[in-house]
C-alpha cells in the first residue's frame, strides 16, 4: 500500500455519484462499521450511496449508529418501485392480492389519510457508477450479492480496501495493507483527505464510533496480535473525534443474554485437546443451538475463551454447522510461526496471519471435523517433527518387542527344564518309596513261633518271638 493508492483512491470517489458499498460476509464490527462509516461520509459529500450486505447483521451489532441504512438485496433492472410516503401518516396494515391477474396493494392507515399525492413510481436499475468493497479478502466472500451480479463487478470500477493477507487484489484499486489492525483504521487517513479536500468536516461522532468499532472488535479490544501502535494511535485519534468507547465495551463485550451463555457452556464442554500436535478444537452444531435457543451469531468471541482456556496450544479451531448445511471454520493461532491464513488457504479461506476463517460445504458436521482436525495433525507434524519421533519410537518398540520375545524363549527353556527336573525329583522319591513300602512289607510278614525259648507270659497265655 502507498500513499498514491490513498489519492487515487480520494479521487475515484470524487468524481463518482452513485456509489455500491458491500461489506464482507460473515458480517463483523469490521466490515459493517467500515461500511456504515463510509455511507454516511460521502452522503455528507453528496452522493447516491447504497449498502448491501449477503448476510443478517448480528443481534450484538444493532447498538451501532445508522445500521437501518443497511439492505439485504440488491435492486435489479426489472423491479418496478412503488413509493409511498408516510412521513405524517401511521400505517396499521398493508395486504396485496391477486385478482384476475390484477394485484390489488391495500395500505389501511392507523392515523392520517392518503391520497395519489402520496405515491410514486420507480424502475430499478444498476446504474452504479461506483463499488467499494470494506474487509474483503476475496469477492465470493460477498455471497449472493456477487454470485447473481458477477458481470457487474467486470462492468464498474471496483475499489478494495482490505486488511488480510489472503487478499487476491482483486480490484481495480487495491489499497490493502495487511498490517493495518482492521479495516476501520484503515478507512480513517482517506475520510480525513475527504474532509481537507472537499473543506467539510466528515468524522462526526457516529462515524468515529463506527471506526473504533472496528478496531476494538478486530483487536479483541486491544488483546489480538494484530494489536500495533498504530492501532492505539489511531483508536486515540478517533476518541479525539468523539468515538463512544464505553458504549462499544458495554454492548459488545459487557452484554451477554442467556442463551448465548448456555451456547458457550455448550462450546466449552466439548473441548477437544490434542497435546501431542498442540491443537485445540470444539464444534457447535445445529442441535446445539437449538437445544440452547441461539443464533449462529452468538458465537461471538468464543473462539478467544478457547485461547485463554488453552495453554500450549499453537491451534485453536471453532467449527459451526450453518443453517444452509455449511460447515464455517475459525482458525486462531498462537504460534506467529503457524499460519492461519494458509490453513484456511487449504479449504479456500483466508485472512491473517493468526486469525482466519473458511467454509465447507456438501459436508457432514463430522466428516468436515475428521477432514480438518487431521489435516492440521499432518501440519503439525511436518512443522514440529512429530513424524521422525514417531518413527523412532516404532524403532523403538520393534527392538523392545524382539527383547520381550528372547526374554519369553528363555523363560520358557527354564520352565521346560524345570518341569524335567521336577519329573525326575518325583520318579526318584517315588522309587524310594516304593522300596521303603517293600522293606515295611517285609518286616510285618515275620512269622510267630511258639517253640521260641524266650516266652512271654501274659494272662497264662505264652508268646514265642523269633528274632
Amino acid at each position: 500500500m502507498t500513499i498514491n493508492t490513498q489519492k487515487q483512491v480520494v479521487e475515484l470517489i470524487k468524481r463518482s455519484k452513485k456509489i455500491l458499498i458491500l461489506p464482507s460476509a460473515p458480517v463483523d464490527g469490521d466490515s459493517i462499521g467500515s461500511a456504515i462509516s463510509l455511507y454516511i461520509a460521502l452522503k455528507k459529500l453528496q452522493k447516491e450511496v447504497t449498502v448491501i450486505s449477503s448476510e443478517q447483521i448480528p443481534e450484538v451489532l444493532q447498538f451501532l449508529p445508522n445500521i437501518k441504512v443497511v439492505s439485504n438485496r440488491m435492486i435489479s433492472s426489472g423491479d418496478f418501485i412503488i413509493t409511498l410516503d408516510c412521513k405524517n401518516i401511521k400505517i396499521e396494515n398493508i395486504k396485496s392480492e391477486n385478482e384476475d391477474g390484477k394485484i390489488n396493494i391495500t395500505v389501511t392507515p392507523k392515523e392520517g389519510r392518503l391520497s395519489e399525492e402520496n405515491i410514486s413510481f420507480s424502475s430499478g436499475g444498476i446504474d452504479y457508477d461506483l463499488i467499494i468493497t470494506v474487509d474483503t479478502a476475496e469477492l465470493t466472500q460477498l455471497r449472493d450479492t456477487y454470485e447473481k451480479n458477477i458481470e457487474m463487478f467486470h462492468q464498474i470500477p471496483v475499489i478494495n480496501i482490505d486488511h488480510h493477507v489472503s487478499n487476491s487484489h482483486f480490484g481495480k484499486l487495491n489499497f490493502v495493507d495487511i498490517m493495518a489492525s482492521s479495516t476501520t483504521e484503515m478507512l480513517l487517513p482517506i475520510l480525513e483527505e475527504l474532509s481537507s479536500e472537499e473543506n467539510i468536516n466528515l468524522i462526526d461522532e457516529d462515524i468515529a464510533t463506527l471506526l473504533l468499532a472496528g478496531i476494538i472488535t478486530d483487536t479483541g479490544s486491544f488483546q489480538n496480535a494484530n494489536t500495533t501502535p498504530k492501532a492505539f494511535a489511531r483508536a486515540a485519534q478517533l476518541i479525539s473525534y468523539g468515538a463512544r468507547q464505553q458504549e462499544i465495551i458495554q454492548h459488545v463485550y459487557k452484554t451477554k443474554q442467556l442463551s448465548q451463555l448456555k451456547l458457550w457452556g455448550r462450546v466449552l464442554s466439548k473441548i477437544q485437546v490434542d497435546e501431542k500436535h498442540r491443537i485445540v478444537w470444539s464444534a457447535v452444531s445445529r442441535q446445539d443451538f437449538k437445544d440452547t435457543e441461539s443464533l449462529d451469531e452468538q458465537t461471538g468471541d468464543i473462539i478467544d475463551e478457547l485461547m485463554t482456556n488453552a495453554p500450549g496450544a499453537e491451534v485453536i479451531v471453532l467449527l459451526k454447522e450453518k443453517e444452509d448445511g455449511a460447515i464455517s471454520a475459525s482458525v486462531r493461532t498462537t504460534n506467529p510461526s503457524v499460519d492461519a491464513a494458509k490453513i484456511a488457504e487449504n479449504f479456500g479461506g483466508g485472512g491473517h496471519n493468526q486469525a482466519a476463517g473458511f467454509r465447507i460445504s456438501n459436508m457432514s458436521l463430522m466428516d468436515a471435523e475428521y477432514k480438518i482436525i487431521n489435516f492440521l495433525k499432518d501440519y503439525q507434524e511436518e512443522r514440529l517433527g512429530v513424524i521422525a519421533e514417531r518413527e523412532e519410537s516404532k524403532i523403538i518398540d520393534v527392538e523392545e518387542l524382539m527383547h520381550q520375545a528372547k526374554e519369553a524363549e528363555r523363560a520358557q527353556e527354564i520352565m521346560n527344564n524345570s518341569v524335567i527336573n521336577k519329573t525326575a525329583e518325583d520318579q526318584e522319591a517315588s522309587s524310594k518309596k516304593k522300596i521303603k513300602s517293600v522293606e515295611k512289607e517285609q518286616t510285618s510278614k515275620k512269622e510267630f513261633n511258639p517253640k521260641s525259648p524266650k516266652d512271654k507270659t501274659s494272662s497264662g497265655v505264652a508268646y514265642r518271638f523269633e528274632d
